[in-house]
């Protein structure tokens, strides 16, 4: 069989109205983290050999010794083209390991794989480009992550999103049997079908610096911590002036607040129409506190200055941080520094979701592929045996080169898989962000979110600096959203 593994760079043009796509060819690692920011807009086409199933009698090598690699793959008509979008390598090496266990299908597919940023929206415009496009190149297999999987499974591009079921997947039955998170299934159904699941759970955590904590309230106890900052944001305010007056930051900056608080309340579009829900309205009055009592460094997410605080080598030592185990696992372990080991995590004061990434069929995907997208979607989303991928992911398995634990869809593995890691002094971060998930909330999310997000907190942080009042800027942001969207907006 042939696994080939595209990463593709797009470049938007105007030119009468349509896209010109360039692309050049290039190759890349996996990274295996949950927010990859780094892939480049020009990369490169190559063949991927991670997957030999050792059937010669499928494969031409005619030209063994020709070293244009591109050629050396040529299958037998017996085999059938499977295509796999994504905007991350996780899924591709999934199915990598899907396929290296399985021979069967290796024998029978070729799987051709594409890997675009979402870095400014590219991957979101190639995707719909080539859903709409059609023919035998279609996306067979998609991923979407939650900051846009609404367009995809409920939204304007949901169409294209097969039901699990017409797959022939016992989805009822095992979502049941796997314990599957209810906002991942809220999020992935449309006209009470599922079309889409992912194998992360991404319920956040308050991730904090026990060190502080001991200094702050004469405790580093999750359990009493999670009393102290919470519940509300009221009595995490107080708390936050008491660490500031111990000479720390609370918080790194606004945003690590406002991943919490977005995903929570009513829905940015109703029916057509802007709403502002008191929970989001509300988040600017925090954010002003945070800014005018100085509670924080005011550093920018995935900025030079986030990471510094992570180390405790920012403008000051850093309290908190709120996230899923991704966060954990991909961004701080990595950046922590001499803090590796001085974290924990504690409940929240509210419950939040970050990220994910969910899995789509195509509605159009052809009988004689279907057998690979049921075997393998379910194995990622819905397998929750020792055998499933959910099982490796949770329990360091699943990259033999890493032991990183992640915390994963099914609460059934959850219940059989052990999250003590060092970066939290051995604490079994299981314990706390298995039941995350069950506060997470998706009813919440619109397909419009990431771009009236960026809107709202560019505002924000207007009104908390003083440059502009409560009324201003909530107009300038209502304007925004009238002037880019068809959304309706009510500025009485």
């Amino acid at each position: 069989m042939s696994f080939k593994n595209r990463k593709k760079g797009w470049f938007l043009l105007v030119l009468a109205f349509m896209f010109m796509l360039a692309t050049v060819t290039a190759c890349g690692d996996t990274d295996g983290g949950a927010a990859d920011d780094d892939d480049d807009d020009i990369v490169e086409e190559v063949d991927n050999d991670d997957v030999d199933d050792g059937d010669d009698e499928d494969i031409d090598d005619e030209d063994e010794d020709d070293e244009d690699e591109d050629d050396a793959a040529d299958v037998s008509g017996d085999m059938q083209s499977v295509n796999l979008w994504s905007f991350t390598d996780e899924v591709p090496d999934m199915m990598a390991m899907f396929l290296e266990n399985n021979p069967d299908y290796a024998a029978r597919y070729d799987v051709d794989v594409t890997v675009i940023s979402d870095q400014d929206g590219a991957y979101m415009m190639a995707l719909d480009q080539a859903l709409e496009a059609g023919g035998s190149d279609i996306p067979h297999i998609f991923t979407a992550e939650s900051a846009f999987v609404l367009r995809y499974t409920q939204g304007t591009m949901a169409h294209h999103a097969l039901p699990y079921s017409e797959l022939g997947i016992d989805v009822d039955g095992l979502i049941d049997e796997a314990a599957i998170a209810s906002y991942a299934v809220e999020i992935g159904t449309r006209d009470g079908e599922v079309v889409g699941l992912g194998f992360q759970a991404t319920g956040g955590a308050m991730i904090y610096r026990r060190s502080i904590a001991e200094s702050v309230f004469g405790t580093d106890d999750p359990d009493e911590i999670q009393d102290i900052v919470g519940p509300g944001w009221d009595r995490f305010l107080e708390a936050a002036a008491e660490i500031e007056d111990a000479g720390y930051a609370a918080v790194s900056g606004a945003g690590d607040l406002w991943q919490v608080i977005r995903t929570s309340g009513s829905p940015w579009v109703v029916d057509g129409e802007l709403v502002i829900d008191s929970e989001r309205e509300g988040f600017m009055d925090v954010h002003r506190v945070l800014y005018q009592e100085g509670l924080m460094n005011d550093a920018d997410a995935w900025g030079d200055a986030w990471f510094a605080d992570m180390s405790g080598a920012g403008e000051r030592e850093t309290f908190a941080f709120f996230g899923p185990a991704w966060l954990i696992n991909f961004v701080m372990a990595g950046n922590a520094g001499d803090t590796y080991g001085d974290w924990a995590v504690a409940v929240p004061p509210t419950g939040f979701f970050w990220g994910g990434t969910w899995l789509m069929a195509h509605a159009d995907a052809p009988e004689e592929v279907r057998g690979l997208l049921a075997s393998f979607i379910e194995w990622v989303t819905l397998d929750s045996s020792t055998d499933g991928l959910q099982y490796l992911w949770a329990n360091g398995l699943f990259d033999p080169d890493s032991d990183v634990r992640d915390v994963v869809a099914s609460g059934t593995v959850m219940d059989m898989s052990n999250g003590e890691v060092e970066f939290l002094g051995g604490q079994n971060m299981f314990e706390v962000f298995a039941p995350a998930g069950d506060f997470a909330d998706g009813t919440a999310l619109t397909e419009y979110d990431l771009q009236i997000n960026d809107w709202f907190i560019e505002q924000s942080q207007e009104y908390a600096q003083g440059t502009k009042t409560r009324e201003e800027a909530l107009n300038d942001f209502k304007q925004a959203v009238a002037d880019n969207t068809a959304i309706t907006v009510n500025f009485d």
